[in-house]
């Protein structure tokens, strides 16, 4: 009998139970099965449960693309509690607010990132126990001055037993929070029920033709949700998920995909353009890849015919989402080059449509802003009703509610979309959003700066480079580069700015505030 998946860990039991001996994960070059997947999720989670989490508690995880992490993932959802991934590039302040907006009472981490937990944790008021992965017997000093207790991750698991049912919940219950760069300044928590998330997955599989002898390379964190996806879709799948932490070091990434046979390589602009300077040195081929995807930035139309060269025998994929709902369109990879500029037309399952400002619709070639219907949108973002009620708007049925994208497209007489332009002040850079005013907190925050203003900047290979200009205190002697450098300091690297632009004045309103609109007029890059 069929046995329907409804939540995320039903995937990983029905893999791991059809494809026990098969490798679910290759973790930097080291194998792991589905058995051990699925045991020690099950283990973990057990431990989760006698540690008191309960049903919709949420369980922060703080890691590197790593073993622990992909465990930790699982064993949340076994246990019925709601995971979110946080960047391990994060800095304490925002781990701080991260941990105490979710109410997080669980946090699992890596050792290596011990430095920022120590400064972070006594911040956080919810925060009631860490379990960190390293070596065992350096624990105790390095985290010795945090009140919350401290376990080593493989002796929670070694000493417990595995979990033989998994916890009750329903499809509507939350399964995860994804933090995402706000307008306020504060990253906001995008909910996710298993609903909206095994939805989403299966549409992905559906459109991107994927099968169970699929080998799928992630080298994306899974704090940014197209990482994550690569992950789930593999052990729904019971593919292979090849995990690296980065692109940094491609010599080794292309040995592993040899070696492996990756067929999938999801990517983004950034990696493409290393890919192809790479290429133009010493040519690269990898036809054992059948798919290649593209998100979070437009890739170049004329990246595709060398890409090509790459993978002669792959599937291009051009794409366009949101944290909101995970993914928004598609286009066929046939149509690649005959409708190169644009994102295609929406995933198996749901609608798409255009409104002008007033809500009314807009005729074929006309600009409107993007709406999206179907399962996979977001409960909402965590504890922000007026943020949610922004993005979440009244649908075609009663009570019904559709996303808001807040971007401009329009679409041809065939349904075919295409990118127009943002129309709030989000940054969208490497595939992640960030918040001008998270930035601009920090530029406030340094000695000497006076005023600052951040925008984004057109970018053919990030989408969008954050672009900072700023005007400096009496007598003030700092340098564009020793203000950047900062910025990387206290910032993910993603969300420091590219380029930092010292000003006499910056340009104002007619009521005294710093004009954004007259920045990009008077300093558009080319």
């Amino acid at each position: 009998m069929h046995t329907p998946k409804r939540f995320l860990a039903d995937s990983l039991i029905t893999s791991g139970t059809q494809y026990p001996e098969k490798i679910a994960v290759v973790v930097e070059g080291q194998p792991y099965s589905y058995a051990s997947l699925l045991d020690q999720a099950r283990r973990l989670a057990n431990a989760l449960l006698a540690r008191g989490l309960q049903r919709g508690d949420r369980v922060a995880i703080y890691m590197d693309n790593t073993w622990p992490c992909i465990v930790s993932v699982y064993a949340v959802t076994l246990a019925g509690g709601a995971f979110l991934v946080i960047n391990p590039q994060t800095k304490a302040d925002k781990l701080a607010y991260i941990l105490n907006d979710s109410e997080a009472g669980i946090l699992l981490t890596d050792l290596h990132l011990k430095n920022v937990i120590t400064e972070a944790a006594p911040e956080c008021n919810t925060l009631q126990r860490l379990i960190c992965s390293g070596k065992e017997n350096t624990l105790a000093q390095d985290l010795a001055t945090l009140t919350q207790p401290v376990e080593f991750f493989d002796e929670v698991i070694a000493s417990s037993e595995a979990l033989t049912v998994p916890a009750h919940i329903t499809p509507v219950d939350l399964a995860a929070l994804v933090y995402t760069s706000g307008s306020t300044g504060n990253p906001k928590g995008v909910m996710h029920t298993h609903l909206s998330m095994t939805f989403a997955l299966h549409s992905l599989i559906e459109y991107l033709r994927l099968n169970h002898d699929h080998v799928l390379l992630n080298m994306l964190p899974f704090a940014f949700d197209y990482g994550l996806y690569q992950l789930l879709m593999a052990v729904e799948l019971g593919a292979t998920l090849v995990l690296e932490r980065s692109f940094t070091y491609p010599a080794q990434i292309f040995k592993r995909m040899q070696e492996y046979q990756v067929s999938v390589f999801p990517g983004v602009p950034t990696i493409f353009s290393m890919l192809l300077a790479a290429h133009a040195r010493a040519p690269l081929s990898f036809p054992s890849v059948q798919r290649v995807t593209n998100t979070a930035a437009a890739l170049p139309a004329d990246y595709v015919p060398r890409l090509k060269e790459i993978f002669p025998n792959a599937l291009i994929y051009k794409m366009y989402g949101l944290t909101e709902c995970k993914r928004v369109c598609y286009l066929e990879p046939e149509l690649v080059d005959t409708h190169a500029s644009s994102v295609g037309k929406a995933i198996p399952g749901t609608e798409v449509f255009l409104l002008d400002a007033e809500g009314q619709a807009v005729p074929p070639g006309e600009r409107g802003i993007l709406h999206v219907r179907g399962p996979h949108i977001m409960l909402g973002y965590w504890k922000q009703p007026e943020l949610s009620a922004h993005m979440l708007k009244p649908g075609r049925l009663p009570h019904e509610r559709v996303l808001c994208t807040h971007d401009w497209f329009h679409m041809d007489k065939d349904g075919f979309l295409y990118f127009v332009g943002r129309s709030d002040d989000i940054i969208k850079t490497r595939g992640e959003k960030v918040s001008p005013i998270e930035v601009e907190n920090v530029l406030h925050s340094i000695d000497g700066v006076l005023e600052a203003a951040v925008i984004g900047q057109p970018d053919e290979l990030l989408g969008e480079k954050i672009c900072a200009f700023v005007t400096l205190a009496p007598n003030s002697k700092l340098t564009d580069k020793e203000i950047r450098k900062i910025c990387l300091s206290r910032l993910e690297n993603f969300m420091a700015p590219q380029e930092v632009t010292v000003l006499d004045s910056l340009p104002k309103t007619a009521t005294g505030k710093v004009s954004k609109k007259l920045l990009k007029e008077q300093y558009q890059r080319p």
